[in-house]
């Protein structure tokens, strides 16, 4: 503007205001797509490799992803969590390689293909299965494709060339060189016991393949006729009573189970109540324990009469007959009474009915005493064709089929066995988590790892002497509630469900393992607690939930009877029924997985792989294939151990809380198996992402928040910063009031480095001030940076990004913006370049850009490098490249700065309301009071932004008569027009 003689010069001109041409308007989502090909240009990944090379290394091992649908919330979470920990190692100078990994084979891709099958009408077993397995290799290939550029796109830094996946020849080499070494040492067995049984997807299934939800099942009660009871002859004639939920294993019944030290009453069944017509066994005898019958009573709305009592133990040598037994066979064999110390009075009627095909206890009490499972059901859930009740018929798992109206209850009424049926009992039943239908236990022949048994032979970690009393862990429940009292939420809390699976006993009624020489007898179960205990666990709380797991955990059930996997490469004498345990075989085997993968089983000469010494005829060739858990729990060895040399182990496995059933565990479970210690040194758990009310994402309830869509709006850093933000250790939400938190944040940051960039314009090295000539200010603020400094370590040292980030976000508002920032913008503006404290400031503004652009990279990876660019513009220069920053020393201070921070915060909120009245327009027009005045001798009038301070009885505001420097606008004793120019700025400006 052009002056006039009536108007005041204006001096804008002549203040030095920052210039920059860093937006303040992010454009994430076209920025970091442009940033990703320039760091792929340079080849980012791999100078970091060269520029650390020989340094101590941070080995993070990757957990495999599954190849099949794009990613979503999930997956990114723990992807951006890994990169936040692995960029942060990097920046504190170690050699921190990433590689990224896929879970490649299992049920879920070969499920997709066989739905296109089905889609052509085609049957998947009459296709070849090298070819079917082809198919299922491109289908995991191009998933890989597709999450390899999501994952890219979220800045995820990793060896993206060659990430290791499962089906590769190699991995597929290794992993069944993981089995053979198994094999060798006596830890494999091949047993026929109840395992966890998919009937829609044809296959067993591991703990981890398992989740629970709430279903409303048809409850029954069940009479069985005594018909002799040498210890209670009297009870010969009535009737023993069972309750269930699982209507569908009655047809399966071999034995009933009582409970040594309960009571039982005999009631006679009198007159039907609730207004009911009838009453089954009306004036018969039932038994039942004493402590429930009143509950019996009232579910089979009849009173009953007690007419006596019995002791548990006078049930030995009990017989009782199956309500079917006019069918003659099966069903006309004895049943004994067995006893049981599972019984329980908790639910129920006290007596369990006993079918050792579909159910743990119900197995080994029953092998206990010579009676073996009968596999009526078939994988399907479908009774066998020649069963003799109900043959042909089911499913199992089909709500019509089991209903209270359906045949087995129908049957039953008119046997005159069904006391009682209903169909609201409602509870938490196991579940695929893949195809989400229900599971059965169901008796198979399987092949297991054992928990319980030490190896034969020399196993490394072996000859330690461990103590710790899992082998006297007590027989568990049936996790499906088939023959006891109902198992109530309590017992199916959340995750820890797994602590009613399958008792780890099981194995011991099995033919034991050859005894070995060289070990003190450790059994894997005693290894894994032992490494459990000598890991690093963070948060420390997830120790006591894997050690829980791993207490009660069943044996391993490594077998599937599927076709996409690795195969369990082994050959069975058909004689004997061992297994062949040679190492010229086993190298032989080896040799041809290297060349021609997993495939070469199904292609191989058999006869070729025995060689001389043995006759292919003698031997069974073994087709089932690997649980994929055991896939991914051997990554270690080809990952860790493959690329970094023999004695590697991870230093972090870092993944979701339901790996404490998954892959830590499988994991631990290989590693120990095969070298006695864990294959990791430290483990950290994340919770799951909900949405923003908390509630699991579905696509039935509309409430998926998909990271993709996220990146495409507000770019990946955005979806960065939040992951750091949240207390991942527990669940977290997200959703757009959680993500426009994160925005606002993110905002924040970004306009402190656009101050910082536009306030070191021109900065040169000339201009720099030692630490010890800065004013106490500038050295307060860099003692502030080293505290911030020293916990931004221990912090990323202890993998906390939350204490993280929200340390470098407190101190770039409350430290800087909103007080170092806010009192220097004066000098900055107004004092001459020359000027030692402006040179000062701005000296410490270089030291705070060099630093907070490091501290931010590991999170907002994308940022901090245009941040970086826009300063130190580089054809191949990165950020990334850049170590922890080291901080000048001497930054020692004799001022009280939490005592004159404390004042200059009271005497902003005195101002506030003249402000607002608007009796005075800035701070700069307020002359203020103060009770007491800091004794460091700091320009008070200055920190607190005013005209002047002075000490007086209390904290009181005054607007100033003074007038108004024209160009710095404060207002100073000197002016003696409106509008002239202080001392200070007439010597800059002339």
């Amino acid at each position: 503007m052009t002056d006039t003689p009536d108007s005041p010069r204006d001096w804008r001109d002549t203040v030095f205001l920052p210039k920059t041409d860093f937006p303040m308007k992010a454009g994430l989502a076209a920025k970091e797509p442009a940033i990703l090909e320039r760091w792929a240009k340079i080849g980012l990944y791999g100078k970091l490799r060269e520029a650390r090379a020989g340094r101590e290394r941070f080995l993070l091992h990757d957990g495999p992803p599954y190849a099949n649908g794009d990613i979503h919330m999930g997956h990114a979470m723990n992807k951006i969590l890994k990169d936040i920990v692995v960029r942060s190692q990097t920046l504190l100078g170690k050699d921190a390689p990433y590689v990224p990994g896929w879970d490649c084979h299992g049920l879920p891709i070969e499920w997709k293909v066989e739905e296109a099958y089905r889609a052509k009408k085609l049957n998947k077993d009459e296709v070849d299965p090298v070819a079917f397995r082809a198919e299922c290799r491109a289908y995991a290939e191009k998933w890989v494709g597709v999450q390899r550029g999501q994952f890219e796109r979220l800045g995820i830094m990793g060896d993206w060339d060659t990430p290791y996946l499962t089906m590769n020849y190699q991995s597929e080499a290794i992993i069944v060189g993981e089995l053979l070494k198994f094999a060798e040492s006596g830890q494999v067995y091949r047993g026929a016991k109840p395992v966890m049984w998919s009937p829609v997807e044809k296959t067993a299934l591991a703990e981890a393949e398992v989740e629970y939800e709430d279903v409303v099942s048809t409850q029954i009660d069940v009479a069985f006729e005594i018909t002799e009871a040498p210890n209670a002859p009297e009870l010969v004639g009535a009737h023993a009573v069972i309750w269930t939920t699982t209507p569908w294993t009655i047809p399966v019944n071999q034995a009933l189970a009582y409970g040594p030290e309960v009571s039982y009453r005999v009631c006679r069944v009198g007159e039907p109540r609730d207004g009911r017509d009838s009453s089954p066994l009306r004036d018969q005898r039932i038994l039942v324990a004493t402590e429930l019958w009143e509950s019996v009573a009232a579910r089979i709305g009849s009173s009953l009469i007690p007419e006596g009592e019995v002791k548990g133990s006078d049930l030995s040598g009990a017989i009782a007959r199956h309500p079917m037994h006019h069918l003659g066979g099966f069903f006309a064999k004895p049943r004994p009474f067995l006893a049981g110390d599972f019984v329980t009075t908790d639910a129920g009627t006290g007596l369990v009915h006993m079918a050792p095909d579909h159910g743990e206890d119900d197995f080994l009490l029953c092998k206990a005493h010579g009676i073996d499972p009968v596999f009526a059901v078939d994988g399907a859930g479908m009774y066998r064709p020649d069963w003799l009740w109900l043959g042909g018929q089911g499913s199992v798992i089909n709500k019509k089929f089991v209903a209270s109206d359906g045949p087995i209850c129908t049957d039953l009424r008119e046997a005159g066995a069904l006391l009682a049926a209903s169909d609201d009992f409602a509870h938490s039943y196991p579940h695929s988590w893949r195809s989400k239908a229900k599971i059965i236990f169901r008796a198979t022949p399987q092949w297991f790892i054992p928990m319980d048994r030490s190896a034969t032979g020399d196993l490394p970690g072996a000859d330690r002497t461990v103590e710790i009393g899992a082998q006297s862990a007590p027989p568990l429940s049936s996790p499906i509630g088939r023959g006891r009292g109902p198992l109530g939420e309590a017992e199916w809390e959340g995750e820890g469900s797994e602590s009613r699976l399958p008792s780890p006993r099981a194995a011991a009624q099995l033919a034991p393992l050859p005894t070995g020489e060289g070990n003190n007898g450790a059994t894997l179960r005693a290894i894994a607690l032992d490494a459990i205990e000598t890991t690093r666990w963070v948060p420390e709380r997830s120790r006591n939930r894997i050690r829980s797991m791993v207490e009660g955990r069943p044996d391993w059930v490594i077998s599937r009877q599927r076709a996409w996997g690795v195969p369990i490469a082994l050959y069975v004498n058909r004689a004997t029924g061992d297994y062949l345990r040679d190492p010229e075989v086993n190298a032989r085997i080896l040799q041809a997985f290297t060349t021609g993968g997993a495939d070469a089983w199904f292609q191989a000469d058999h006869q070729a792989l025995l060689g001389e010494k043995y006759t292919l005829a003698d031997y069974e060739v073994i087709t089932d294939i690997l649980d994929v858990w055991f896939d991914s729990g051997s990554t270690h060895a080809f990952v860790m151990e493959a690329r970094y040399g023999q004695d590697a182990r991870a230093d972090l496995y870092l993944e979701g809380s339901d790996q404490h059933r998954g892959w830590f565990q499988s994991s631990l479970l290989e590693s120990c198996g095969t070298r006695g210690q864990a294959p990791y040194k430290a483990v950290l758990t994340h919770g799951f992402a909900l949405d923003g009310n908390g509630r699991k994402m579905s696509k039935s309830l509309g409430n998926v928040v998909d990271p993709l869509k996220i990146i495409g709006e507000s770019g990946a850093d955005i979806l960065r910063l939040w992951v750091a933000q949240t207390d991942y250790f527990e669940d977290v939400r997200i959703g757009k009031e959680v993500l426009a938190g994160t925005g606002d944040t993110y905002r924040k940051l970004r306009n402190t480095f656009r101050y910082l960039l536009g306030a070191l314009e021109g900065f040169e090295e000339s201009e720099r001030v030692a630490v010890a000539e800065m004013p106490e200010l500038e050295r307060y603020i860099l003692a502030k940076l080293a505290e911030l400094d020293a916990e931004l370590k221990a912090a990323a040292n202890d993998f906390e990004f939350n204490r993280y980030s929200r340390a470098l976000t407190d101190f770039a508002n409350e430290d800087l913006s909103a007080f170092f920032f806010d009192i220097r913008k004066d000098s900055l503006y107004c004092d001459a370049p020359s000027d030692p404290k402006r040179r000062a400031y701005r000296t410490m503004l270089d030291t705070l850009f060099h630093a907070l652009v490091r501290y931010a990279a590991p999170i907002l990876s994308f940022t901090a490098e245009e941040v970086w660019q826009a300063r130190f513009p580089s054809e191949d220069g990165s950020v990334h490249l850049l170590d922890w920053p080291v901080l000048p020393e001497g930054a020692a201070t004799t001022a009280d700065w939490s005592a004159i921070r404390a004042l200059r915060q009271t005497v902003t909120e005195a101002i506030e309301p003249y402000r607002r009245e608007k009796k005075v327009r800035s701070s700069l027009e307020a002359e203020v009071t103060v009770p007491d005045l800091p004794a460091s001798g700091a320009d008070l009038a200055e920190l607190f932004i005013v005209s002047k301070v002075e000490q007086g009885a209390d904290v009181t505001v005054t607007p100033t008569e003074r007038l108004k420097c024209g160009r710095c606008w404060r207002h100073l004793p000197e002016i003696v027009e409106d509008g002239a120019l202080c001392d200070r700025c007439a010597g800059v400006v002339k």
